[in-house]
């Protein structure tokens, strides 16, 4: 189990550093802070990865037993299916209190820290830092896309500048800089400071009447207006005490998420004894597939009921634990003795 969850998470490190790596590259984000959160994205991840490698774990120790013939053994010497699946239970019982934990308390601390750190990076960013030949898009100011060809770090100046933003927050009119250089200063969340552009075009487009202006410059100097982060209401970085008490149809299937994943964890887990059941020297395969359509379906199903109690479609009760009472039932037919 161990080692399967070893290899999800270096797949999921690998994942995810492709992506904040390439950030902190960029200049968007800081080392530190693309380190940080592919931490904690990982924690948040956890509490998938390790039902799922102890589902699939149990499967394939429980199938290997079988299939060379052991459990038969086992079971000739007076150790019976149910000691079996007593033994599974005591460590599915572990690992579903760890995925609660994190489920329940880490799961939204790491997504509160996550999204501090973003916002912080947003609302701090060193243009003079930003890589050339990259497109750098900051949702928290005005313009929106910016990329330089070249950079002088003499001279602290970007080479072949294209800036677009939005005008004054309008999104039907836009503006356009194409300039030679520019100077591009640190963006600090307490103040607006301005850009410089030499030698370049200034367009200015509007989406509802002809109204487009084209201006030659020398010298262009804009304001960039930086609001400060201002920390929303974010569900998921939500403490599950607030979302406990809350009627809203989402604050309640995102904390029947929360409470619901040891369950969960716990069913899937006793699910794999019967399903790992072979003959002695029979393929393993059918088993296989049987196993990977009841473990993606649940979490289809569990992802489709989240929706729906998101959409107030499916009240508080049932909820998402419709489909853990499926999957108890799916269990109890599983382990009824064969004929």
């Amino acid at each position: 189990m161990f080692g399967g969850l070893g290899m999800l998470i270096l797949v999921f490190i690998g994942f995810t550093a492709a992506k904040e790596l390439g950030l902190a590259a960029g200049g968007q984000l800081d080392m530190s802070a693309a380190l940080a959160l592919i931490g904690l994205k990982t924690l948040i991840v956890l509490e998938l990865l390790l039902p799922s490698a102890l589902f699939f774990s149990i499967l394939a120790a429980i199938g290997r037993m079988h299939h060379y013939g052991e459990m038969q053994a086992l079971h000739a010497a007076g150790v019976g299916p149910g000691r079996t699946l007593g033994s599974v239970l005591k460590l599915s019982l572990v690992i579903a209190l760890i995925t609660g934990f994190i489920s329940v308390t880490g799961r939204p601390w790491a997504y509160q820290e996550s999204y501090r750190i973003e916002a912080e990076a947003a609302a701090s960013v060193d243009l003079r830092k930003m890589a050339s030949g990259r497109f750098v898009t900051l949702e928290s100011v005005n313009f929106t896309t910016l990329i330089a060809d070249g950079l002088d770090l003499d001279q602290g100046l970007h080479k072949g500048v294209f800036l677009h933003r939005n005008y004054q927050g309008d999104r039907s009119r836009s503006e356009i800089i194409v300039a030679e250089a520019a100077a591009l200063l640190y963006l600090n969340p307490e103040q607006a400071v301005a850009g410089k552009f030499f030698n370049g075009v200034y367009y200015m487009f509007d989406d509802r009447k002809p109204q487009d202006v084209t201006l030659r410059f020398k010298e262009l100097s804009i304001t960039l207006p930086l609001e400060e982060a201002r920390a929303s209401y974010r569900r998921k970085a939500e403490s599950t005490g607030t979302l406990a008490i809350s009627q809203d149809p989402k604050d309640v299937a995102e904390f029947q998420w929360r409470t619901s994943t040891p369950v969960a964890t716990l069913l899937l887990a006793l699910t794999a004894v019967p399903l790992a059941r072979s003959r002695p020297r029979e393929s393993r395969f059918r088993m296989i597939i049987v196993a990977i359509a009841l473990y993606v379906g649940v979490f289809s199903m569990a992802a489709v009921a989240r929706t729906l109690v998101e959409q107030g479609k499916i009240g508080p009760v049932p909820g998402l634990w419709i489909v853990h009472l499926v999957l108890g039932l799916v269990l109890l037919a599983l382990l009824k003795p064969r004929v």
